[in-house]
């Protein structure tokens, strides 16, 4: 990974308006709440951020409701919907350099990851989504009979949007992207540990041109504004990326109340299975940054290395003595290649599950421990852990750890790595390094994942989709397939003369 061209120490961080973005108007929660916000690789606060309750999630869902039934949002050509989300996309990337120091100072993530990984990429998925409006189509069926019948695809209505912490302006794009092109108006919620970059990015919503109303901006916390979001009458889908149990929150919401659309993108424990004919210094290279790029904090994060026996002992030992090598550290600092876990909290989990493996018989070549050396005592940095002997039924290898943790497995033959590489709850991405490309087609169709990369790992574009199997979630991320979820059929019926 090679430095980023500016200094981001020669920045100065420019913070939102920390009020709430409600029908066009940027507004205090009705009852004064406000949440902390904290840079953690310092563990000191920036700032109180507002937070939303659960009139605030009301107005917001009748101001989005308004803006959608009777706004120009909804009845505005195609083509001029798409220039406004591209006056978007362009303003975001613009402002590139200025987003991602907020993004790194509120996450704990390198400058670069910021640009390269997360800002970067969401003004592109705004730039592509821009380009979907006038490709919106019906279509016309033959149907038996005197009639002209055609269907049209229109917008679902009002969609709530909520998003995690740990790329938190890529994946608010990816929500709106879609949901804007749509037609849609949106209610958004980012997580209360990274609420910046949405509150920077409703302010540059109004910039763009977009009618009040279409882009809502409610930072607070699962409960009271997520819940209200969820059960709320008014709000027709959410689209929602997080945990397997916030997720389960949400079904039964939606089963409660309006039986409102869900898109749901959760965990994963993406298995990269490498075969003794494949490049190794690639494969390294490729597991030592699926696993300790944004430090862990990714949902489809190659989290177990899957090592055929015959060179298993070489290929850990190597990507153990690369993870010792990583420099971890100051996120704004250029020379650091992995920064700080989101919270106290997160890095606390992390560490109990790095206990569990050793407790379980998991043998630990490297890192695993806290890193409190210097001024990294104050932020929550932790060394990054390679596990070797790590059986399949192990916590470590069966749980999402959300952190710089890899289980490093063996296995025999082809059957025994899809067995492994299946065995769990999880199907969200996965990776085969071979040169035998027969081979690799066929375990790609065995594997129960919604990506599968062959000989790279974490390759994403904005034409693909993005999503899981099993409790991976419901429906995908990016591309038309991304589209089709914010958008409904309707049947028209004409009967002809004669």
């Amino acid at each position: 990974m090679t430095a980023p061209t500016t200094d981001p120490r020669s920045l100065v961080p420019r913070l939102p308006q920390l009020r709430l973005l409600v029908g066009g108007r940027f507004v205090a929660p009705r009852d004064g709440g406000t949440l902390p916000v904290v840079n953690p690789a310092t563990g000191e606060k920036i700032c109180d951020a507002p937070a939303a309750g659960a009139a605030d999630v009301d107005d917001a869902v009748r101001a989005a409701r308004r803006a959608f039934d009777d706004g120009p949002w909804r009845t505005m050509s195609a083509r001029e919907r798409g220039k406004l989300i591209r006056r978007l996309a362009d303003l975001l990337w613009a402002r590139r350099e200025e987003f991602a120091l907020v993004e790194s100072m509120n996450n704990g993530k390198t400058f670069r990851e910021a640009m390269r990984g997360d800002v970067g990429p969401g003004a592109a998925c705004l730039a592509h989504f821009s380009e979907e409006p006038v490709r919106i189509r019906g279509e016309v069926l033959p149907v038996d009979g005197p009639f002209h019948t055609y269907v049209v695809r229109e917008p679902v209505g009002v969609v709530g949007a909520i998003v995690p912490w740990n790329y938190p302006t890529s994946l608010m794009c990816w929500k709106l992207g879609p949901a804007l092109a749509a037609g849609c108006a949106v209610v958004l919620k980012p997580s209360e540990l990274t609420p910046l970059t949405a509150l920077k990015l409703g302010e540059l919503s109004l910039e763009a041109g977009l009618p009040p109303g279409v882009l809502n901006v409610l930072p607070g916390y699962g409960d009271p504004a997520g819940e209200a979001i969820a059960r709320h009458p008014g709000v027709d889908k959410v689209s929602f990326t997080g945990s397997i149990r916030t997720a389960r929150r949400l079904v039964a919401a939606s089963g409660e109340t309006n039986l409102k659309k869900l898109t749901l993108e959760l965990g994963g424990k993406s298995p990269q299975i490498v075969f003794p004919d494949a490049d190794l210094e690639q494969a390294i290279t490729a597991c030592l940054w699926g696993i300790f790029g944004n430090k862990g904090e990714t949902c489809n994060a190659g989290s177990r290395v899957l090592v055929h026996a015959r060179g298993y002992d070489a290929f850990v030992a190597a990507l153990a003595e690369r993870a010792r090598a990583l420099r971890v550290g100051d996120p704004l600092d250029p020379a650091t290649e992995m920064g700080s876990q989101i919270s106290r909290r997160q890095l606390d989990t992390v560490l109990g599950f790095v206990r569990s493996g050793r407790e379980q018989g998991a043998r630990l070549l490297a890192g695993g421990e806290r890193d409190v050396d210097g001024a990294k005592a104050r932020g929550f940095f932790l060394r990054p852990a390679v596990f070797a002997d790590v059986r399949p039924d192990m916590v470590i290898a069966q749980e999402e750890i959300f952190g710089p943790v890899v289980s490093c497995l063996r296995f025999e033959d082809e059957a025994e790595a899809v067995a492994v590489a299946n065995g769990t709850r999880y199907g969200l991405a996965a990776a085969i390094w071979t040169a035998d490309v027969a081979r690799a087609h066929a375990l790609a169709r065995r594997i129960q994942a919604g990506v599968v990369w062959v000989n790279c790992f974490n390759e994403f574009d904005d034409a693909a989709p993005f999503g899981g199997f099993k409790e991976s979630g419901w429906g995908r991320d990016l591309s038309h397939h991304a589209l089709d979820g914010f958008l409904q059929l309707k049947a028209v019926w004409t009967k002809l003369p004669g």
